[in-house]
């Protein structure tokens, strides 16, 4: 193996043209690691915000952007045996996969499923972990109920609304245009809102018969919380992820009282192994069968070659995606 390896680095806070290839010294698996040759690396949200200085990597975890990938293990540390040379993985990771090789904890890999390519299998880790912490784990969403989420055509929201639908739910999904509102539908939204045109609250409201929904997933934050409680059922369990449109609100805790509500939240980033690694074994036991046999599937809007993550960050910005946007690597 190489002793240096091209990775892209954050140059300085500021705009997509900061990111930048650059030669780095390849990582080594400490305890409880592999390595892996890294084919694709997924882009989040998360990787934006990160350039632009506004989300620092936890301790002890690479500088390097990039919170998923996918390749094949190159080397592991003497205590991992669930996965060897020549395995091929998808991993969360805390950082570093914007690079031709990456570490990641055994625990956190899961083989890539049969038939996936890894530019798909890359698409996976940071969303699909995401979606089941927070809409299982945390939201209690079960089957039968009505599930809400906004952003319906982003990364998360496109797996969030197949999760949902395989767990048996009925589905409400918010987008920002007919053409993202179309992909809403096909992957099983039982009704997409165009919140351009719409008010989520009314539509909501109309299509469960005033009763509400009972999980709300919501990476926009601001004045969305207020109006996504108001369509909350009894009982009813809103779940934050993210906060596009800001960090307060102003909440009306008589209607949270009356009906009961749970208001909940998580970040994924700097958790502990041993709670990702039990994400992992749910979705090894529950997803991973439906991505074998592609009734679930990661939706790919754009792949962009590794050196030109700086594009594919312009991409993220102007949120006209659908799906997941990934960096292929070439050997």
């Amino acid at each position: 193996m190489p002793e240096m390896m091209t990775a892209i680095e954050i140059t300085a806070p500021g705009k997509p043209d900061v990111l930048k290839p650059a030669p780095r010294p390849r990582p080594a698996a400490r305890a409880g690691e592999v390595l892996i040759a890294v084919r694709a690396a997924g882009v989040n949200r998360p990787d934006v915000f990160q350039r632009m200085g506004r989300y620092d990597p936890p301790p002890g975890a690479s500088d390097i952007p990039g919170l998923e990938v996918a390749g094949e293990v190159v080397a592991a540390a003497p205590d991992v045996t669930a996965f060897k040379p020549g395995d091929s993985v998808c991993a969360l990771v805390a950082g570093g996969g914007y690079a031709e090789f990456c570490t990641a904890p055994a625990a956190q890999c899961l083989p890539v499923p049969d038939g996936m390519s890894m530019t798909e299998a890359a698409a996976v880790p940071e969303t699909f972990f995401t979606v089941w912490s927070n809409v299982f784990d945390r939201g209690r969403l079960a089957a039968g109920e009505t599930f809400l989420v906004h952003g319906g055509s982003s990364g998360i929201g496109t797996t969030a609304i197949q999760l949902a639908r395989m767990a048996g739910a009925r589905v409400l999904a918010t987008a920002g245009s007919a053409e993202k509102c179309r992909a809403c539908a096909d992957l099983g939204a039982e009704r997409a809102i165009n919140y351009r045109e719409e008010d989520f609250v009314a539509v909501a409201n109309e299509v469960t018969g005033g009763r509400g929904v009972d999980v709300v997933l919501d990476m926009v934050g601001g004045d969305y919380i207020p109006r996504s409680l108001s369509v909350l059922a009894p009982d009813g369990r809103h779940v934050s992820i993210a906060l596009l449109r800001g960090s307060k609100a102003e909440i009306d805790f008589n209607a949270v009282m009356r009906k009961r509500l749970t208001l909940t939240g998580s970040t994924l980033r700097p958790r502990p192994v041993a709670d990702k690694a039990a994400i992992a074994a749910k979705l090894r036991a529950h997803v991973w069968p439906k991505l074998a046999d592609r009734s679930i599937r990661p939706l790919i809007h754009a792949t962009f070659p590794l050196a030109e993550a700086a594009r594919a960050h312009a991409l993220m910005e102007t949120s006209e995606h659908i799906g997941k946007i990934v960096l292929t690597v070439t050997t």
